[in-house]
């Protein structure tokens, strides 16, 4: 999963010139990232363009909202839109990419952004939520999956992260409901969650992010003119309503290995999560392979069957599974191997155990590793150049899969652990 961890630690740059009245502001400004930036005075004429950053006022009120002086949309909630209900114009949707128990997240690699819906704390109905955010959610996603004259119907919808400084907002990108690799059915999801003791629905949202580098704010005026049909629109846009065929915007990692900071949780509740895992499970090694197992099976769905080997006769190997490719008759088994290391945030994986992990991999295996910690830059490095297929679960992994089964806080994890591992 990928968040905006730059911009969540930095601040406005100051384009104006203007010496700040506090020192502090003057701090975060030199900490903000090299990206393109509009100032708030000028944002009514700006085009959008992905991972750009939208500067908010000064003034300390709700007028400071970036979103509002860009596509004269509301200044507040996480959903924003222009028209009604009955035909909308424009759909902006803001996520501060960073909550706990609802982790929206963008993959940069697939163009898919994952977004949760407005009904997020219990005591009312899947759609009766007061900006109508899921009911939108709902008819869009029935448009789009309602052949060339529902997806005619269906508005631009526009994706932004908030910076992590005042009102600041970055452009994540045009989106469109579902993606290429998930049925109709698998791109809106209703889950359910349970806050303090009670239970209630919310949407999971798959969107895919076109391949449109910049939005022209010709274009943006006509959409705000009831013309997003217009021969300004962009041609993946234009594309997918036709024939619903998607264009994602795909970016492919400089690097084929995660660092450090990607391997662990940067947020301490995230940290603290970890840290709990490990020391409940660091006096007790073979318990932490039963959990290894759990976390492999929440990661990677299509594990048809895993066993964990005796202690003392493991060969290398934690654990010996089968992994399902493809659906009903027309599948394949494919074997694996699962390594579990219950190490703490400081102590990392490392050549020696990537090592002996790859070397018990037998012909047309692959091999699953799964650490409270990390794996250190050479062995990761070693393992990609090598082309060995071994899946990396880390620590973070493991936070953001727990998350997304609703697992997103100190005591869920621990009431989890006490229930699925009654022995430790």
């Amino acid at each position: 999963m990928w968040v905006h961890n730059c911009f969540l630690m930095s601040n406005n740059s100051g384009q104006n010139g203007d010496t700040p009245a506090n020192p502090a502001l003057d701090l975060t400004r030199q900490m903000k990232p090299e990206v393109r930036t509009f100032n708030f005075d000028n944002l009514s004429e700006a085009d959008l363009y992905v991972d750009a950053w939208y500067e908010g006022g000064n003034h300390g009120n709700a007028g400071d909202d970036p979103l509002n002086a860009l596509l004269s949309v509301s200044n507040q909630g996480g959903f924003r839109y222009r028209g009604n209900l009955a035909e909308l114009q424009l759909v902006v949707l803001i996520s501060t990419l960073n909550d706990p128990d609802w982790p929206d997240a963008m993959d940069q690699e697939t163009g898919v952004f994952t977004y949760y819906g407005d009904n997020k704390h219990p005591g009312r109905g899947l759609h009766e939520t007061p900006r109508h955010g899921n009911e939108i959610l709902r008819q869009l996603f029935d448009l789009a999956h309602s052949g060339a004259p529902g997806r005619s119907k269906v508005p631009p919808i526009l994706v932004f992260s908030r910076a992590g400084r005042g009102r600041d907002v970055v452009f994540i990108g045009l989106a469109v409901p579902g993606s290429v690799d998930l049925r109709p059915s698998e791109s809106l999801i209703a889950i359910w969650k349970s806050s303090r003791g009670r239970r209630f629905q919310n949407y999971r949202a798959r969107l895919t992010i076109l391949d449109v580098p910049v939005l022209e704010r010709k274009w943006i005026k006509d959409v705000l003119n009831s013309n997003a049909d217009s021969v300004s629109a962009p041609k993946p846009w234009s594309v997918w309503k036709e024939t619903g065929r998607y264009t994602p915007l795909l970016a492919n990692r400089s690097l084929s290995y995660r660092s450090k900071t990607e391997q662990i949780p940067q947020d301490f509740v995230s940290r603290r999560i970890i840290e709990k895992i490990y020391s409940l499970f660091s006096r007790d090694p073979f318990q932490f392979e039963k959990c290894a197992a759990t976390i492999a099976r929440m990661m990677l769905p299509n594990i048809a069957s895993l066993d964990l080997t005796r202690p003392s006769r493991d060969g290398g190997r934690d654990g010996i599974g089968k992994y399902r490719i493809g659906t009903d008759a027309s599948s394949i088994l494919v074997d694996f191997a699962l390594e579990a290391k219950c190490y703490s945030l400081s102590n990392s994986v490392g050549v020696r155990e990537m090592s002996r992990l790859v070397s018990r991999l037998r012909h047309r295996q692959f091999g699953v590793l799964v650490t409270t910690s990390y794996v250190d830059a050479q062995a990761y490095k070693e393992i990609k150049e090598d082309l060995h297929p071994i899946v990396v679960i880390c620590a973070a992994d493991i936070v953001d899969v727990l998350r997304i089964n609703g697992l997103g806080d100190i005591e869920s994890v621990e009431r989890w652990i006490t229930s699925q591992f009654p022995e430790l």
